[in-house]
């Protein structure tokens, strides 16, 4: 892995080569993930999922055979907000997923036309009093419940604390749809630069900001928990790419 991360071949691992390496891990991982799903929706194998098709794969059995009226109701919830972004990641609206359409719908945070909708749901999610926005009893009651209404712990203070001062912009006392996708969906950070930065800073020894084959080797621990292994998964199996 150490050698296929090392682009130039130069035998050192430098932070943009680590950081394009995980990039691609996570991009491997989501296309094989619908991979391994498309032959479950995809029924009369056209190489393509029509809207008809997921719904009756995933709710046909639920909305026909159950009599339960909470799960009547809970899904009954769930298949207009799956018809909504299927549609949204339905580009060309022939109401039939392609691969890149259909990875859109089971992924939509790694798609810039799917931005909205995961901020949507987000906001349905977390907006008990259903007014438009998240306030911060809202914003904890997302992380923490707190039953026997004892004392809050020290995190959940921070946490109202980081909503007062960060997530609250505009200091009105409450998040809106922009302030959301700030959250959840920040310009300004790089998951797998601030990974690759991690990786290097831990492993690093000699401290000139890239890796030889024996620091990584030397902190294997940290790289078998790390995307850059898959979570060490990639360890365990052949393939080449």
């Amino acid at each position: 892995i150490v050698d296929r991360i090392d682009d130039n071949k130069d035998g050192y691992l430098t932070t943009e080569e680590l950081k394009n390496w995980i990039k691609r891990v996570q991009k491997r991982y989501i296309y094989e993930n619908v991979a391994k799903v498309w032959k479950d929706y995809d029924l009369n194998k056209d190489n393509k999922i029509a809207w008809e098709e997921y719904k009756q794969a995933t709710y046909g059995y639920y909305l026909e055979e159950f009599q339960d009226a909470t799960d009547q109701h809970s899904f009954k919830k769930m298949l207009p907000r799956d018809e909504r972004r299927f549609k949204t990641a339905d580009l060309d609206g022939d109401l039939a997923a392609t691969r890149e359409e259909f990875t859109a719908f089971l992924h939509p945070e790694e798609f810039e036309h799917m931005k909205n909708i995961v901020v949507l749901e987000t906001l349905e999610d977390i907006d008990k009093n259903g007014d438009g926005f998240v306030d911060q009893d809202e914003y904890i009651a997302d992380m923490f419940a707190n039953e026997e209404g004892g004392p809050e712990p020290d995190w959940v203070i921070t946490e109202r604390e980081q909503f007062s001062d960060f997530r609250d912009l505009n200091k009105d006392g409450k998040m809106d749809k922009e302030e959301i996708q700030h959250w959840i969906l920040p310009q300004d950070y790089d998951h797998a630069l601030a990974e690759a930065r991690h990786l290097v800073y831990e492993s690093d020894v000699d401290k000139d900001q890239k890796l030889t084959k024996e620091e990584v080797l030397d902190n294997w621990n940290m790289f078998v928990g790390s995307q850059a292994t898959n979570y060490g998964e990639d360890l365990t199996r052949n393939h080449d790419e």
